[in-house]
């Protein structure tokens, strides 16, 4: 019996061992071991008079509870303090740090993108037979008039007309010039040289509908928004009060896209708020709440649903106005995502081809080229180099582009595809090569739109450290925003010595904040600090006051 047993258990495991392939590629496998990883130690608590400067800071009661995480080093890398510095935060978006400086490393700084028509033109009779194909390329900047980057005041918005799409119109003129007069199908809006990933994992829900919060898209136009103004009216005065009355609501769209529906009184109070809401899948967008008549009219920015749609749209229509006869519709084509792996074992699992070329050597894959539409090249459109972008992204922290990028590094990496998780994934191996800790940092998106991203205060002024060191540094570093100056820091330290002294990345998601970058100490010499808090007291800005606060004492004390 003993000897049946042992012959039973050994056929149980030789049909174990010849189970299907397919069953066994379901198998979650184990992240790899990681290594063993020595961090230089940070001086802190009241070891240094920086020190105890930051700990008086930390105890004021208004900020007390929160968790905070502080990194300061030369530029070089040496640690000068530290707080909580290997600790995990979010780091909404300083996320962007990584990922425009990936991009500058990886990409490189004067690439750019096509946008391009296809189809199949008879040029005796200027009929296009078949679908007119929009082919996005990746452009952040299409159909928007924002590059090169300028710094603008954040004084009252003044509402616009909608955006002149004047990218989509040279197209459109190109195909004038070469006769087009009839397309016999439709106008298709092509986002698929990325798999079509809106939204990435953990974004919020009601975030969707706002312009920061807009789809990522391949095929990305306007930068993805439209604006929305709201324009108080008089008050009736009545005995001892105002009659409230509506205000008007207006949605600068260049194709009747979205259907408004408005609720918005005007009041003759101060407390006022609007919000605005549209429901997965709908194409109505609905207003209500309440402005006050003294106010200038609220300007504000809401997500295109489905912006390869509205590019078709807009295509059609330009087409239309320019006497050209379009039997078919306007639509769009999107590439389902069909990677099936959990998105956390894959971008936690380096791809070893992505593991050499980064660090210099050559590793080539035998990888399927990307396809294009059917039919001749029409048109076409090419973007600004991505340098231009970097700063604009930065100076303003656009999440869309950010989010571009990422799929752009996606398409870069060993046998990309341009996702998500290939984007991210090339990422983690670049910082890796850059002498991060991988246990130290984990991305889900490019922007910091995610609330699942995490990164040690003390990862981020290493990664510093090391792009000071790049032959891009220069131009990367131009593109943070400057303190008091331009950017997301236009009106933060607006007064000597630190105005003009600090260029840095800031973030800011729900009660998560963050600061990270270079500044000019007193002693003349470039410091890179990094300052991050999480689960401060909601609806207040002590901890961004502090956290100034704490950037100011390290200039004076470096």
């Amino acid at each position: 019996m003993q000897i049946s047993a042992q012959i039973a258990l050994i056929l149980l495991l030789f049909i174990a061992e010849m189970r299907p392939w397919s069953a066994r590629a379901q198998e979650v496998p184990s992240a790899p071991a990681a290594a063993t990883f020595v961090h230089p130690a940070y001086p802190n608590g009241l070891t240094t008079a920086l020190g105890q400067q930051i700990e008086t800071l930390l105890a004021d009661p208004s900020v007390s509870r929160a968790h905070w995480g502080i990194a300061v080093t030369t530029l070089d890398g040496t640690p000068l303090y530290g707080h909580d510095e290997g600790k995990l935060f979010r780091p909404a978006s300083n996320n962007k740090i990584f990922t425009t400086a990936t991009a500058m490393a990886l990409v490189g700084l004067n690439k750019t993108f096509d946008t391009r028509i296809f189809g199949k033109l008879d040029p005796t009779t200027g009929t296009v037979t078949g679908d007119l194909t929009l082919f996005g390329g990746g452009d952040a900047n299409f159909g928007a008039d924002d590059l090169p980057y300028a710094s603008r005041s954040e004084s009252v918005p003044t509402p616009t007309q909608p955006p002149a799409l004047t990218d989509l119109a040279s197209l459109v003129d190109q195909l004038v010039a070469k006769g087009v007069k009839r397309i016999t199908g439709d106008i298709v809006g092509d986002d698929t040289l990325f798999p079509y990933e809106p939204y990435a994992e953990s974004w919020a829900q009601d975030d969707q509908v706002w312009g920061f919060g807009a789809p990522v898209s391949a095929l990305s136009i306007a930068n993805n928004q439209l604006e929305l103004v709201i324009t108080p009216l008089g008050v009736r005065p009545s005995p001892g009060h105002g009659f409230p009355v509506n205000a008007t609501v207006q949605l600068k769209q260049n194709v009747p896209y979205y259907k408004v529906q408005a609720e918005v009184e005007t009041v003759d109070a101060d407390q006022a708020g609007i919000q605005v809401e549209r429901l997965p899948g709908s194409r109505v967008i609905r207003v209500y709440g309440s402005v006050a008549a003294s106010t200038h009219p609220d300007v504000e920015e809401v997500a295109i649903a489905d912006p390869a749609e509205y590019a078709a749209m807009a295509l059609r229509e330009m087409l239309l106005q320019r006497g050209i006869v379009v039997t078919g519709r306007a639509r769009a084509k999107h590439q389902k995502p069909n990677d099936s792996s959990s998105y956390r074992t894959q971008v936690l699992t380096p791809d070893p081809c992505d593991t050499m070329n980064i660090a210099g050597g050559t590793c080539t894959a035998d990888c399927d080229a990307p396809s294009t539409p059917s039919g001749a090249m029409l048109a076409s459109h090419t973007s600004a180099p991505l340098g231009e972008d970097v700063v604009l992204t930065n100076k303003i922290s656009q999440n869309l582009h950010a989010e571009l990028l990422l799929h752009h590094l996606g398409l870069q990496a060993s046998c990309g595809d341009g996702s998500t998780l290939a984007g991210a994934g090339y990422i983690r191996t670049y910082l890796s090569h850059a002498g991060l800790d991988p246990d130290d940092f984990f991305f889900l998106d490019g922007s910091g739109l995610s609330d699942h991203d995490l990164v040690a205060p003390r990862a981020t002024a290493t990664f510093l450290a090391y792009v000071a060191k790049q032959p891009w540094f220069a131009q990367w570093k131009a593109s943070l925003p400057d303190a008091g100056a331009n950017g997301s820091l236009i009106r933060r330290f607006p007064d000597p010595p630190v105005k003009g002294h600090v260029f840095a990345k800031t973030g800011t998601l729900g009660e998560s904040r963050a600061l990270s970058g270079y500044l000019d100490a007193a002693s003349g010499r470039t410091v890179i600090f990094s300052v991050m808090v999480d689960d401060h007291t909601p609806a207040t800005s002590a901890d961004r006051a502090t956290m100034d606060k704490i950037v100011a004492a390290i200039a004076a004390t470096q």
